[in-house]
């Protein structure tokens, strides 16, 4: 270890989780071996007894702030930043969670330099009891910058926020995480600071993304998303200019795909249905929507296909013989 290694603020934000996830996401900050921390757990307002919870833990790293009025979640992770004295900078939700040396890894892979834009890891996806459901090693190492993107879209290059560490001064440049309907805002930010100030890549996943019905990714409209993933795959396009064309066609197919996923979770099947076309009419007929996906692979459909190929070779046979 570095005699003097860079400090590292842990941002927390958190909203009325004290007696689900904050817990099992503070510990996990608290746990990192690497000995240069800070952490910031900002309470936006929490109706529950947060405070309570996170004064038990009694350790000097932790600053505890109560918003004194709920000021949105998006001001509440720039609210960190702005209070963070670290080197870098890493946000980790309240229902997620890092490993003991995610830290560590990520410092000593860098040589703990100061200059670095981002430094990310792997991401494994969890359940609400902390059970794997995917991972996700980063395979972005080495790749030009249009390749990069193009393994996000692939998730050989997820970006998740419990896996990155920002350069705190870059970020803060930056503007701090902003989109316009702050929804991507930390892909965003990732890769701006990326393209321009370089990036390390850590295969191994060091961090772990939870999903669960709660998750506050799903509260947002279909057609916010929608649009916030064309600004993105915007951005792209204008950093990798010599390859758009390729990052723009794989990006439309991959967003497209990500939309449809989200838009089954809605309830209304009317409002599904109008969802899946103003997804499908957004990326420009780019995929199909799942329901028609699964009829075009149907057993029923290829019988078809086959059926209508006999015919029309039957057709033909007997055009040679007249």
């Amino acid at each position: 270890m570095d005699k003097n290694p860079p400090l590292v603020t842990i941002a927390i934000p958190t909203f009325n989780r004290a007696d689900t996830y904050l817990v099992p996401a503070l510990e996990s900050a608290l746990s990192q071996t690497y000995p240069n921390i800070e952490i910031i757990v900002s309470d936006n307002c929490s109706t529950d007894h947060t405070e309570l919870v996170v004064k038990r833990f009694n350790d000097k790293r932790i600053r505890y702030v109560k918003q004194e009025k709920n000021i949105g979640g998006a001001n509440n992770s720039n609210y960190c930043l702005e209070q963070a004295k670290g080197v870098y900078f890493t946000q980790l939700h309240d229902d997620n969670l890092m490993d003991p040396d995610f830290i560590e890894s990520c410092m000593r892979a860098v040589h703990f330099s100061h200059d670095v834009g981002i430094i990310r890891t792997g991401t494994r996806w969890i359940d609400s009891q902390g059970h794997v459901l995917k991972e996700l090693p980063n395979m972005g190492g080495g790749l030009p910058l249009d390749a990069f993107f193009r393994a996000y879209f692939s998730q050989k290059a997820p970006m998740y926020l419990c896996s990155t560490l920002f350069n705190t001064a870059r970020i803060k440049e930056l503007g701090g995480f902003h989109s316009k309907h702050n929804l991507l805002e930390d892909v965003i930010a990732d890769v701006k600071i990326g393209a321009k100030y370089g990036r390390q890549d850590i295969q191994e996943m060091k961090a772990s993304f939870r999903k669960h019905d709660s998750e506050m990714t799903w509260a947002a409209k279909v057609s916010d998303w929608c649009e916030e993933s064309l600004i993105l795959i915007d951005l792209m396009c204008d950093l990798a200019p010599t390859n758009k064309n390729r990052v723009r066609a794989e990006g439309m197919r991959a967003m497209s795909s990500f939309m449809y996923q989200f838009a089954r979770k809605i309830q209304s099947p009317r409002e599904r249905v109008i969802a899946y076309g103003h997804i499908f009419k957004t990326f420009e007929y780019k995929q199909f929507p799942p329901s028609i996906n699964r009829l075009i692979y149907s057993n029923i459909f290829i019988r078809g296909l086959r059926f209508l190929k006999r015919r029309l070779s039957a057709k033909l046979e007997f055009s040679k013989i007249n």
